[in-house]
């Protein structure tokens, strides 16, 4: 019953879909027909007695209402409606489709997995399909009126020979007033589990994918009978009802022509066949009535699905395959195309002008000139990262000849330290020039090379550490100590231990607002402390009261050693 017009429309010509307005069978003049006539046969007839059987009062009452219909008949919202519920009925439609039980699947792992060419194995897999077919028609029957037609009791399903007379009592026996669509089923698992005990399916991987396909079809089933059961709300189809209606009801009056005589605003022309009021009557009655073929696909219209076809194609392919086609397979052989890498099929004289060469990509249709496919090289970025690694490194450049394009104003440095306490080295300078070395160490952070930072930010860090201007402090450089060498004291109970100084003591002996230079420590020359030397823990004092020295200000072991021999 389904209409199939596919092929007619499978390449885009001129006027494709106009040749489909002339077939009948499951067209919209089928469907609107009755109707159209009765609409064209209302419209004329209270043409006739407005114009002939009135009166002048009469019908200048009937033109008022005429009028008042005709500026009104538009809040109807038609459209709106219309379009929400076909556009639901069509998804509902669809989906329906797609849950009609379809055993290919099922079929083709009962033929693979239930072994056995004897007469029980042949009877297992047979019977394992006539109960997955036996659900479809129990719960097919239930939503669809041509199935029911066919089979309207199980007593036909015996006579078709989808039960036998043992099943039919084991049905009769469990007199259950719900429907009995489900039992086929469970009868399905407990003979592939009973075949598995037999031996006849090898592993319980194998029961476990046929039992989980039998779900799939049994879920179908129910889904099936969840869309006959819960239906779209009764008031929806009412109110698209009753909008489509009252429109053209009301179309009977407002689209009336009036007497181009009384000058009435808009009538000033007097047809006899109101074109555009019968193509919408085509247009919101034909939706309606998709809507109404599409509501329930199970039934008899042009365009509901074929049921009993399926029935019977699914009864002959799944008994075909699980008993002639079990374990028959043609012999193997190599084919035409054995030692060939890249095989060609043929065209026919009709089909050569579709042959088509391999598709690569959009841009392997782009050319460039010889000298436009050559690298170039990158000269300055090189040298940058090599100048990065070099800092990581502890090496130091003195010429740098990406300078410019990391900083392209140029900045005098002075002999003077930008950070107050630096202090400069004797061997930094030479003839009142900086050294680079001491240039770069000047230099804020964000002006050094390899710093990528803009907008360029004030920055407050400490001084660089260049290792190879400072040497180890002899017991001579030691003797002017500062006051921050006297951060350390001797502790008189333990001897060659020190104590640090707590906060008070601290604060005590440095002058209020000077902060201690910061020194700078060879740590790559620095060579190992006596063991004599090594500090030991201070038990008597708690650690609360130290006075947590930074690593930077914290002295080398040689000058322990001279502060050492200071005190002794």
């Amino acid at each position: 019953m389904t209409i199939t017009y596919t092929n007619q429309v499978a390449n885009a010509r001129l006027c494709s879909f106009c040749r489909l307005l002339l077939c009948w069978r499951g067209s919209i003049y089928k469907l609107l027909y009755g109707e159209f006539l009765i609409f064209l046969l209302c419209y004329y007839v209270i043409r006739y007695i407005y114009r002939q059987a009135l009166n002048e009062e009469q019908q200048l009452v009937f033109e008022k209402l005429s009028m008042y219909c005709s500026s009104y008949i538009e809040l109807i919202p038609v459209s709106f409606v219309l379009g929400f519920y076909v556009t639901l009925v069509l998804t509902r439609w669809w989906n329906q489709y797609e849950n009609v039980p379809w055993p290919d699947r099922l079929m083709s792992q009962v033929s693979a997995f239930v072994e056995g060419r004897d007469e029980h194995g042949r009877m297992l897999r047979r019977t394992l399909m006539r109960y997955a077919i036996l659900g479809h028609v129990i719960i097919l029957r239930s939503v669809s009126a041509a199935v029911y037609k066919r089979f309207p009791s199980l007593q036909h399903l015996v006579q078709a020979g989808f039960l036998t007379p043992a099943e039919y009592k084991k049905l009769e026996q469990l007199s259950l007033p719900h429907n009995m669509f489900w039992v086929p089923w469970v009868w399905f698992a407990n003979l592939a589990v009973q075949a598995w005990y037999g031996g006849r399916i090898r592993d319980p991987v194998l029961l476990q994918s046929l039992l989980n396909e039998m779900s799939i079809l049994r879920t179908q089933c129910g889904i099936l009978y969840g869309y006959d059961w819960i239906s779209i709300p009764l008031v929806y189809t009412q109110v698209v009802t009753v909008a489509v209606y009252s429109f053209f009801l009301a179309c009977l009056l407002g689209r009336q022509f009036l007497i181009p005589a009384k000058a009435y605003p808009g009538h000033e022309m007097d047809l006899v066949v109101p074109i555009f009021t019968f193509l919408q009557f085509f247009f919101y009655m034909g939706w309606l009535k998709v809507a109404e073929q599409l509501i329930n696909p199970f039934g008899e219209d042009d365009d509901d699905f074929e049921i009993n076809w399926i029935l019977d194609r699914n009864l002959q392919v799944s008994l075909l395959s699980v008993d002639e086609m079990h374990q028959d397979v043609p012999p193997l052989e190599q084919d035409m195309y054995w030692n060939k890498m890249e095989p060609q099929p043929p065209y026919t004289a009709a089909t050569s002008q579709s042959r088509r060469t391999s598709f690569l990509g959009s841009t392997f249709n782009i050319s460039l000139q010889q000298e436009d496919m050559e690298f170039q090289p990158i000269k300055e970025e090189e040298e940058i990262n090599q100048a990065i690694i070099g800092r990581f490194l502890g090496q130091q450049f003195c010429e740098y000849p990406s300078r410019k394009l990391l900083h392209p104003r140029k900045r005098l440095f002075r002999h003077h330290g930008r950070f107050r306490g630096t202090q400069q080295h004797p061997r930094a300078q030479e003839d009142g020039k900086l050294q680079p070395t001491d240039a770069f160490k000047v230099a804020p952070l964000n002006e050094r090379l390899g710093y990528y930072s803009t907008p360029e930010t004030p920055l407050s860090c400490p001084p660089m550490i260049f290792p190879e201007l400072f040497e180890p402090r002899t017991r001579h450089d030691t003797a002017g100590t500062d006051t921050k060498d006297q951060s350390l004291k001797p502790v008189v109970s333990r001897a060659s231990t020190y104590e640090l100084l707590s906060v008070s003591d601290r604060a005590s002996e440095e002058p209020p607002g000077v902060c201690p230079p910061k020194k700078s420590v060879d740590l790559m020359e620095m060579p190992e402390p006596p063991e004599s030397h090594l500090p030991e823990p201070h038990l008597e004092q708690r650690p609360s009261s130290l006075y947590p020295a930074p690593r930077e200000l914290a002295d080398p072991y040689w000058a322990l050693e001279n502060r050492d021999g200071a005190h002794s």
